[in-house]
């Protein structure tokens, strides 16, 4: 069993905490790309929620979390395709819980479709109270990313060897 793990941080507030754990079939939750190499399962951003990106009520503004939400989509969706990716279309974005000014957001992105050029991105918000430790699940939405050649017209996604250890364990 190869077990392989990356992790890049970013110091400055601006700039997302990017964690992905990578793991072959075996271990859990990877597609192998036609090349031989890894597609993380899943890509985690962290965010901290400071007042400038919070409405009056103090909470995140949600165009702020559609935001941080399409960017978690274009990387996992870029990860699995490494292709340019444009975003499509977004929808059922569902707001659970409020996430306020001063709370820590992981977003956690994974591909869960592949068609010959547009993959489906799921998003998922979990709120954290750094203080408390408390963790919510705020916001969950889906993504329609498509690959891209240079023209910008829609180019296909290798699918070839995409099972994920889910597929295989229901299987």
């Amino acid at each position: 069993m190869q077990i392989y793990a990356s992790s890049v941080v970013y110091a400055c507030r601006c700039s997302p905490i990017i964690r992905t754990t990578r793991q072959d079939k075996n271990a859990g939750g990877l597609a192998m790309n036609v090349q031989g190499s890894f597609a993380p399962a899943d890509t985690r951003l962290i965010e901290m929620i400071f007042p400038e990106q919070a409405n009056h009520y103090g909470t995140l503004f949600g165009g702020n979390a559609l935001s941080l939400m399409g960017k978690a989509a274009f990387v996992a969706a870029t990860r699995r395709a490494r292709k340019p990716i444009v975003m499509a279309r977004s929808e059922k974005i569902e707001f659970h819980v409020p996430v306020r000014v001063g709370d820590m957001v992981e977003l956690r992105a994974r591909v869960v479709r592949v068609g010959r050029s547009s993959m489906t991105v799921i998003v998922d918000v979990i709120s954290e109270g750094l203080l408390s430790g408390d963790r919510r699940l705020a916001v969950q939405g889906s993504f329609e990313m498509v690959a891209v050649d240079q023209n910008g017209k829609p180019t296909p996604v290798e699918t070839a060897t995409s099972i994920t250890f889910a597929e295989e364990t229901l299987s």
